[in-house]
């Protein structure tokens, strides 16, 4: 773990590379702003959605930073309201447009509310965009281990990713269990909960003292750093700059098995979700 930097990637089972460490656009209200902050501070994988409709201004900030486009890693989302087969096609198509992109890093199915058909279908049309080079890679979010179940059972490929709810109160061991069983990649959402950062032990954490080192850090940093250390791609986002920065500053410290088991015994399983957590949709 010593060896991580802002610029490690994980190997996706789709052959592409995805950094370790992403930055999210939910309910960020000046995205582009925001965006060109977070490429500055060294990010290169941003996270949005369809529903966040913001994908515009990623695909501006994109164009802004100078970078090339293929220095960055881009995920977006389908909701399930758009779930299909023929709305999933033109979602694609129609997400392309608004990011003004050739192709999407990476595309999940953003929730498992539509039900199994839908699910399936949409999935499908993933494939197929992908097969089309309109998309990178496939993936879901929010989906529990029957959904990903149901897509093994179905005869497809597994996902390459599966981005859920995770943090110390919330750890959803099971889901992590099978993805790892089948090379799924799982990124983590409201990996700083949201800024509650008040609970007593990762308060303490923040600033003890162990082995002869300072820590010297804040919640938010303890909490990112647990996530790179269990395997986890965490997705912290801030519309201030200094906290965009700060959510970087992860590489130069190591959290202690110690500090990792005290972690580890905050988990509440759902009861510690903060966010919608639909991982046992029908």
């Amino acid at each position: 773990m010593s060896s991580l930097t802002l610029a490690s990637t994980t190997k996706l089972s789709s052959g592409h590379l995805m950094p370790l460490l992403g930055f999210g656009v939910y309910q960020n209200y000046t995205t582009r702003d925001s965006v060109l902050e977070a490429i500055k501070a060294g990010y290169r994988h941003v996270d949005s959605a369809q529903a966040y409709r913001n994908e515009a201004a990623v695909g501006e900030a994109v164009r802004d930073s100078g970078l090339p486009r293929q220095d960055l890693f881009i995920t977006t989302k389908c909701i399930s309201k758009l779930h299909g087969y023929e709305s999933t096609l033109k979602g694609v198509d129609d997400s392309l447009a608004r990011f003004k992109f050739d192709y999407i890093d990476l595309f999940l199915i953003h929730d498992p509310y539509s039900g199994t058909d839908r699910r399936l279908a949409t999935y499908k049309a993933l494939q197929e965009a992908k097969a089309a080079g309109k998309i990178r890679t496939v993936g879901v979010s929010n989906y529990g281990v029957k959904h990903l179940e149901e897509i093994r059972n179905a005869g497809f490929p597994m996902p390459s990713v599966n981005q859920i709810e995770l943090h110390p109160l919330c750890q959803q061991r099971p889901i992590v269990s099978y993805c790892r069983k089948h090379s799924i990649v799982v990124q983590a959402y409201c990996p700083i909960m949201r800024g509650k950062l008040d609970h007593p032990t990762i308060r303490e954490l923040a600033t003890k003292q162990r082995s002869r080192s300072q820590y010297g850090r804040d919640p938010a940093q303890i909490l990112l750093r647990w996530s790179l250390q269990k395997g986890f791609v965490p997705l912290p986002k801030s519309a201030t700059p200094a906290r965009i920065y700060s959510n970087t500053q992860l590489y130069d410290f190591i959290l202690s098995e110690e500090s990792m088991v005290m972690l580890d015994a905050l988990d509440r399983g759902k009861a510690g979700a903060i966010s919608w957590n639909p991982v046992d949709a029908d």
